[in-house]
């Protein structure tokens, strides 16, 4: 009897041991994330090249199998949405389940812009236009420009669903939003705005909509606010952030998990890590990185690979490497590169082919980069005309075939035609389109 009871109690502690009493060995994990940016119908996602998932509305999915511990998942855009036609791109959608639920997948869905909207900031006002997408001219919508419900708008994003514009307002130091009609590119303020720290100066949203980062100018800070129903903003826990000093551009990497904020006076790049449950921000190993004098705007391509920092000051771009574990960045091979004028933006181009800056002082030009794939190292590829004056802010276009200039000092935004083979810029016909006073930022929908 008393080598049975062993023999039973021994076989227990091996089970628990092995932690087979509390779970079975056929357990299976749910796979999903979220979807941005839907429009058309008849999208579909499949897991494993087996299991599909047709959606219908942008939001959390779910696919109907789960998977295994230890095998491995890899989720694809089956069918591509029509009625209009998008490009879809997955990201976090490959790896192997390790005892727990996947909910960070991301998959986007774009098109070519419909709408351009611009901050002008003295004006305090917010221009809005259609987008012909055959030219990439554009045409004031009808209402424009539309009140802003802030002082001194200074910069401006839109939703990765379309539907919302954000405004950050230096001078009453709010971030404020505003509703977005699908069909005519029309604004509705939603509401008077939440506070923000001094002098909001830049504003980014991670990749899913979750979250909205402001950098503020006048006291060092990023405020993060989580994003509710019906554009609802609400600080985070421990919201605002300190960084180095003079936060003036923002950035969040492609997969949503790091944010990247230019510091102009302390000459350096505050990375944070971005908790994807909480939106709380927490400094990364060997953050703050240098860069050179005065950065000023940032951009990463969208493999997430590479970081580029106009250096106003140094008259230069900083080039990176992107570790994309942790975040760190590491100066690429001939970093600074030296640009022709003081540069004040950088924007990449939706195939991670090209970067562009806005270069002001005596040139108001604006220039073209080819990334080298493997190192990401910019070459010279060619400079334009601005087409205005004192050129603050560049935009691409979903679709990569033009690119947007606001120009602060003539109070217009250029129009571009991208080629996609060189990277070289044309005018678009009727190039440039009046905006009005001082026109500071520049967002497409």
């Amino acid at each position: 009897m008393k080598i049975k009871m062993k023999i039973t109690t021994l076989a227990a502690l091996i089970i628990a041991g092995l932690g087979l009493g509390s779970c079975t060995l056929d357990a299976k994990y749910s796979v999903g994330g979220t979807l941005v940016g839907l429009a058309g119908t008849g999208l579909v996602l499949e897991n494993n090249a087996g299991d599909s998932l047709s959606l219908s509305a942008n939001g959390p999915f779910t696919f109907a199998t789960g998977v295994k511990n230890n095998d491995a998942y890899s989720v694809t855009v089956s069918t591509a949405p029509s009625n209009p036609t998008q490009t879809c791109t997955v990201r976090n959608g490959t790896g192997t389940i390790d005892k727990a639920a996947v909910t960070n997948i991301i998959v986007i869905c774009t098109q070519p812009g419909q709408f351009a909207y611009v901050a002008n900031q003295l004006a305090n006002d917010i221009s809005a236009y259609v987008i012909d997408s055959s030219t990439g001219e554009l045409t004031a919508v009808a209402g424009s420009p539309f009140a802003s419900s802030g002082t001194t708008p200074a910069a401006l994003t839109v939703d990765p669903n379309g539907a919302y514009l954000y405004v950050a307002n230096n001078a009453s130091a709010t971030l404020t939003s505003y509703a977005i009609d699908a069909s005519s590119g029309a604004l509705t303020a939603t509401s008077l705005g939440v506070a923000t720290g001094n002098e909001p100066d830049a504003i980014a949203m991670d990749p899913a909509g979750h979250y909205i980062f402001v950098a503020n100018f006048g006291d060092n800070t990023v405020s993060v606010f989580s994003v509710g129903t019906d554009a609802a903003l609400t600080p985070v826990t421990g919201s605002p952030f300190t960084v180095e000093v003079g936060p003036s551009s923002l950035q969040v990497d492609p997969l949503g998990n790091f944010l990247y904020v230019t510091n102009f006076s302390s000459a350096d790049i505050s990375v944070l890590a971005i908790d994807a449950t909480t939106g709380v921000l927490t400094s990364v190993a060997g953050s703050p990185f240098a860069t050179g004098t005065d950065p000023v705007s940032i951009t990463i391509d969208p493999t997430g690979a590479f970081a580029y920092v106009a250096n106003e000051g140094s008259a230069s771009i900083s080039m990176y490497t992107v570790n994309t574990s942790t975040g760190g960045l590491t100066e690429a091979s001939g970093s600074p590169l030296a640009t022709t004028s003081d540069p004040l933006s950088v924007a990449a181009d939706p195939e991670g082919r090209f970067i562009y800056a806005a270069n002001v002082t005596a040139n108001n030009s604006l220039s073209s980069y080819s990334i080298t794939p493997t190192s990401g190292v910019l070459s010279a590829a060619s400079t334009v005309a601005s087409g205005g004056t004192l050129p603050v802010s560049l935009a691409v276009d979903p679709s990569g075939l033009y690119l947007y200039s606001a120009n602060q000092n003539s109070n217009t935004v250029s129009v571009f035609a991208i080629d996609t083979a060189t990277g070289a810029l044309t005018a678009a016909p009727g190039s440039p389109f009046a905006a009005d006073n001082q026109p500071r930022a520049i967002a497409i929908d």
